[in-house]
């Protein structure tokens, strides 16, 4: 539910989504993935319904169960070059740039689903700063809701998981993060369906600040 009021979370480390999250990026999203399922016979909203939080890959081995993950895995590789070329449109959630500069000096990374040269490529097209720790799509075996990303970027900062908070907009995200055991925060309208800790409609409802004994404050509202 959306906050009614100022709720305060406490963790030691963020960790930060991407697309929908820091990012809007969902006008490329929907052009590449709804050219994609023309291409394959498929319903361009049932695509959408689950392209979102996941590694291309994987998102095609649920849409396309019996086809070789071989034929997932070159399919994916031309769509990310092609993300990485088209940032038309691409912008950022409205208060996260603001947000990220209020994490100076507080332990966060970000865990996406995309490479570094589109997650690079995204985070400049929308002005934003990348932050020194990053998991992306190089450095885990397993795309979202696998938790492995969230597990390896807590390691990263050498933060316990469950003094992480996760900051996501995907059913897979949040799947993950939880899996990870880890609370998350719900960011945008995708989020609020699949039961985040809190839900906020944009990164201006949230603050960051260090707590007493070096901990990390969040207030949502």
């Amino acid at each position: 539910m959306p906050m009614t009021a100022t709720t305060v979370l406490t963790a030691r480390a963020l960790l930060l989504d991407m697309d929908g999250t820091l990012v809007n990026s969902d006008a490329v999203v929907e052009r590449i993935w709804r050219r994609w399922a023309d291409r394959h016979g498929l319903d361009g909203d049932e695509v959408m319904k689950v392209a979102h939080g996941r590694q291309g890959y994987a998102s095609m081995a649920v849409l396309l169960p019996h086809r070789p993950m071989e034929q997932n895995h070159a399919d994916n590789a031309r769509m990310l070059a092609e993300e990485t070329a088209d940032t038309d449109g691409v912008v950022e959630i409205p208060g996260a740039g603001a947000f990220l500069a209020s994490l100076a000096g507080v332990p966060h990374a970000l865990v996406t689903s995309a490479d570094v040269a589109l997650s690079t490529a995204r985070m400049g097209a929308a002005g934003l700063p990348l932050p020194e720790v990053r998991v992306t799509a190089e450095s885990v075996g397993a795309s979202k809701p696998d938790p492995e990303g969230f597990l390896k970027g807590a390691a990263e900062l050498g933060v316990a998981p469950a003094d992480c908070l996760v900051f996501e907009d995907s059913g897979a995200g949040i799947a993950a993060g939880r899996s990870a055991g880890m609370r998350v925060v719900g960011v945008g309208p995708r989020a609020r369906v699949h039961g985040p800790d809190v839900w906020v409609p944009d990164l201006t409802g949230v603050a960051v600040d260090v707590a007493d004994g070096g901990g990390v404050r969040v207030r949502v509202w």
